[in-house]
């Protein structure tokens, strides 16, 4: 049996707007696992288009035509579940936004997932602020009579949520230990970054980032370092918990309010190719990855969005970033 990833061809078609060679999205897991529980290719969403604090992308985020006509797209490319970034009472217009997601997702029968986005308050405030936050979540949306409860995903048969850290003030150990009274608990999947919490995680899931030679002018480190560092770590080092891959298609901060210059190239979809094809090397029989996340789906502010297309063999490489 092939454990290659693997996606519909009519993908290629979906992402490239010219003609580019290009294998397309894969999705990450042996064919023999059952699609309720592993094997999905996930996409991070951002749920904050229309706030006057982003830019303009044509949409609101709180349009449930446009929520259902992006799930729709984003089956078409093999894609099964948006991972929803929230921050809890802190931000009510993404917290509209996600009950927005989970219940076009009922709908659509696809799945969703929320990444909390830590808080940056002083150590006691971020813990508290985070408890308050996952006990919110877990009345209003995970609660069995929750709308659009059936959506959310999960893994053997627990919900998976991400953690987006910020300061690092967040004391996980307490949050762990309240979450854990939940039913079913979830599994807490943490940001690959040094963290003195693992214990408290179920597992990591690796992120955009240049590699060891850091973001270069010309944009061309990519990250292959990287991935391979973190696929080796979750091998040797976690080989008891969770690894979520990750693959993107570039980045460019040039158009956030917070941008720092950064810049990875899109290398004429060969990036969104070539950390896909690190996700497959490393996904195997004995440690075969859950989840492979795209990121993002929809970040234009720091240009890793692939909703409209990846960059085309005709034209420079640009740089969209998350």
């Amino acid at each position: 049996m092939s454990h290659r990833l693997r996606i519909a061809s009519a993908a290629v078609c979906l992402l490239l707007l010219q003609g580019c060679t290009h294998t397309g999205l894969h999705q990450a897991l042996p064919e023999d696992v059952p699609a309720t529980e592993a094997g999905r290719l996930l996409a991070v969403y951002e749920p904050w288009f229309g706030h006057p604090q982003h830019i303009s992308v044509g949409y609101s985020s709180q349009d449930p035509a446009v929520i259902r006509r992006q799930i729709d797209a984003a089956k078409n490319l093999g894609i099964s579940g948006f991972v929803v970034d929230w921050y809890g009472d802190r931000e009510p217009f993404l917290d509209h936004s996600y009950a927005l997601v989970q219940a076009a997702a009922a709908e659509k029968r696809f799945k969703v997932a929320m990444m909390y986005d830590e808080s940056e308050g002083e150590n006691g405030q971020a813990t508290d602020d985070a408890l308050t936050a996952f006990q919110k979540f877990n009345e209003a949306y995970l609660a069995p009579n929750a709308a659009g409860r059936d959506a959310y995903l999960t893994f053997n048969n627990r919900p998976v949520i991400f953690i987006f850290p910020k300061a690092g003030h967040t004391d996980w150990t307490q949050v762990r230990a309240e979450t854990n009274r939940w039913s079913p608990p979830p599994l807490l999947i943490y940001e690959d970054r040094p963290t003195s919490y693992a214990a408290s995680m179920d597992g990591f899931y690796a992120w955009i980032n240049p590699g060891r030679k850091g973001w270069a002018a010309d944009g061309g480190n990519w990250g292959e370092d990287y991935l391979r560092d973190f696929y080796h770590r979750m091998q040797t080092r976690y080989p008891d918990k969770l690894a979520i891959g990750a693959a993107w298609a570039g980045f460019d901060d040039s158009r956030a309010s917070w941008g720092l210059g950064r810049r990875m190239s899109q290398r004429c979809g060969k990036t969104l190719d070539d950390t896909l094809s690190l996700a497959q090397q490393y996904s195997s029989p004995d440690h075969p990855m859950p989840f492979l996340l795209i990121a993002t789906w929809n970040d234009y502010e720091e240009g890793t969005a692939i909703e409209r297309g990846v960059a085309t063999c005709n034209t420079t490489p640009n740089t969209a970033g998350h």
